[in-house]
């Protein structure tokens, strides 16, 4: 009684510093204990099967997000039907890199052109591998120096299916870009870019549930604040709306989520993180109306997690950073990173923290 089977998903970092997604299978106890279970010997190295077929006009919006410029990629765009496959677009950008007079600009735009389509993919894990042995790594140029900050969260839909969704950056070592992964067994993974001009910058974090039958998001798409934006489409995210910003002074370069909002009774619970001066990231909290979570019930005026003095030093100092968390036995378990070189987690009591957040209104 009392205790909760748990997945946890982990940044791991390999040569370079280059970011995979790992997973570990864990108990949370009755008095919240986390027992984290053994590990597996090898890694399962995914069979990886790329989208076959486009559909142009939403690869050319995706492509003006992307700021890659026309001049160059028209000409072939021009050439394709309406719904396009994968083969042919590549052979045909394929064929006009192999010009050895062509400029470097022209040369960057049809790249860019192949980044985007090598963003969709599948992903499919052999089933006698356990869970801690698939790996995700990077697999397409736009994540090739790294696949970071996955917020994943149990997503149930309106007709009560349920999937594990998650929203994470790839990073090519220049330019960002913000995708989603989904997998309903830890075996199937799909993923695919988010679009839309809410779709930028990093800290994207999707609602649990529908709200009013649509999807929700919290996204930091000017880097500095938080922002809420709705969608009838799980990939495409427009019109996205200020919810916070920076009002502490812990938190006065930047605020961003750490990890999907939590239901509760009281409201919706979100986990934030804020970036003060010497950029020291400390963890806070918001409550928000569940029917409109653009109203805020409270804020925490004290950050809730602050490095300590032996979290200090790593390869990322004086940072505690957080990308999801659960209620269990009715406390917040919260994982979280210490300066990029450790994991740990807090135990926080929800009676007392829905009293703070309610009385700092």
């Amino acid at each position: 009684m009392g205790e909760k089977r748990v997945i946890i998903s982990f940044r791991a970092t390999g040569e370079g510093h280059i970011s995979s997604i790992v997973f570990r299978r864990g108990i949370l106890d009755k008095n919240n204990n986390l027992h984290v279970m053994k590990i597996g010997n090898n890694i399962d190295k995914a069979e990886i099967v790329h989208k076959t077929l486009y559909n142009k006009e939403r690869f050319l919006i995706k492509l003006a997000e992307m700021h890659t410029s026309n001049k160059y990629s028209a000409h072939i765009m021009q050439e394709l039907p309406n719904e396009f496959e994968y083969a042919v677009l590549k052979s045909m950008v394929n064929k006009a890199l192999s010009d050895p007079m062509i400029r470097q600009e022209r040369r960057t735009a049809l790249e860019e052109v192949i980044w985007l389509a090598d963003s969709f993919y599948d992903l499919q894990f052999k089933h006698d591998s356990d869970i801690t042995e698939r790996v995700i790594f990077p697999i397409s140029d736009s994540e090739s120096r790294g696949i970071e900050d996955a917020r994943f969260v149990r997503f149930v839909d309106d007709d009560k299916s349920e999937r594990i969704i998650a929203t994470y950056t790839a990073y090519n070592g220049h330019t960002i870009l913000p995708k989603l992964i989904s997998t309903e067994d830890f075996y199937s993974f799909r993923v695919m870019p988010l679009h839309g001009a809410g779709a930028k910058n990093k800290n994207l974090a999707l609602f649990p549930r529908k709200i009013k039958g649509k999807y929700a998001m919290l996204s930091r798409i000017d880097g500095v604040n938080n922002y809420l934006m709705y969608s009838d489409r799980v990939t495409q995210w427009n019109d996205p709306v200020m919810l916070q910003e920076p009002r502490y002074p812990w938190e006065f370069t930047q605020i961003g989520n750490c990890g999907s909002p939590l239901w509760t009774e009281e409201g919706w619970l979100v986990i934030t993180h804020g970036v003060g001066a010497m950029r020291r990231y400390c963890i806070g909290a918001s409550l928000f109306d569940l029917d409109d979570p653009s109203k805020e019930i409270g804020r925490l005026k004290e950050p809730l997690l602050s490095p300590l003095e032996d979290e200090r030093e790593g390869y990322v100092p004086n940072v505690v950073y957080s990308c999801g968390s659960i209620i269990h036995n009715n406390s917040l378990i919260l994982p979280y990173a210490v300066s990029d070189y450790s994991s740990t987690y807090a135990v926080v009591d929800m009676v007392e923290l829905m009293d703070a957040l309610k009385k700092s209104k």
